[in-house]
């Protein structure tokens, strides 16, 4: 339950959003947003917490989350003012729904004592997907899997949603040799000079990886992230280097260039 004090806060935070939406006395910015203006500053904001975590900077972190928080209002504000719901269902929806997902917590003495259970889980997950799909009229296996979600995720959780149904390789060999064979057919997409099949099938190679990386259990986006840190890190190291000579990358040949990321990258 929450505290006086936390009721507090978020009653205000409730009132501040509603002072920048006022349509006489509001924010000009704030009250010209829409739905569709705003996502981009919600998908910011939920990287900008990926980011503190990974900087593990607590003072971020905190700041970070109060900006995810505060785009969860500016929707539910705008929701409250098309008459479709508000704040309060929001916070109803997501306390329902982990009340209903963890009945080995919340549930009757038999749940509990049955304990967590990955089937129990995705079971109730499937279940809520039915009814949602019921409500959408809709009744494809991947249907409800967001447009909207990172390219890297997205094929991610396609691919799971997939295998649940038996559509999947039954073990990781088949994974291996399909990204053999995407690279060989980008390799002939480039020699037959086809810039729209050589996007393609990139398109092809990266989600076969996606694949490899399912069956591993990697996070195909963490994986990611990360190589991006990992080649920033290198980068840097190599302009650091360069700097003290008073060169830059530009300045060497492929040869040296090499050799300076082999240095750089055995000091990591």
């Amino acid at each position: 339950m929450y505290s006086s004090e936390e009721k507090r806060q978020i009653a205000t935070l409730l009132e501040v959003m509603r002072a920048l939406r006022d349509p006489e006395h509001g924010c000009p910015w704030d009250k010209a947003q829409s739905f569709k203006t705003v996502v981009p500053y919600t998908v910011e904001e939920a990287y900008e917490v990926a980011g503190a975590i990974e900087h593990e900077d607590m003072d971020e972190l905190c700041d970070e989350l109060g900006d995810l928080l505060f785009q969860v209002v500016f929707h539910a504000r705008m929701a409250e003012e098309n008459g479709d719901f508000d704040f309060g269902d929001v916070t109803y929806a997501v306390v329902d729904k982990m009340l209903r997902r963890h009945p080995h917590v919340f549930g009757n003495e038999e749940e509990k004592k049955r304990g967590a259970s990955r089937d129990a889980w995705e079971k109730i997950k499937a279940e809520e997907r039915a009814t949602k799909k019921r409500k959408k009229r809709t009744h494809g296996l991947l249907d409800d899997v967001p447009n909207a979600l990172p390219a890297l995720m997205r094929a991610e959780k396609l691919q799971k949603r997939a295998a649940r149904a038996g559509f999947d390789w039954p073990d990781i060999e088949p994974v291996y040799a399909r990204i053999t064979e995407e690279i060989a057919e980008i390799r002939a997409a480039v020699i037959a000079g086809d810039k729209n099949e050589v996007s393609d099938e990139v398109g092809d190679l990266l989600f076969s990886c996606v694949n490899l990386a399912r069956h591993l259990g990697v996070d195909p986006e963490t994986a990611m992230r990360g190589a991006n840190h990992k080649f920033t890190e290198r980068v840097t190291g190599i302009e650091n280097r360069l700097h003290a000579a008073n060169k830059k990358i530009a300045d060497l040949e492929p040869g040296e260039l090499d050799a300076l990321w082999e240095a750089v990258k055995r000091q990591q």
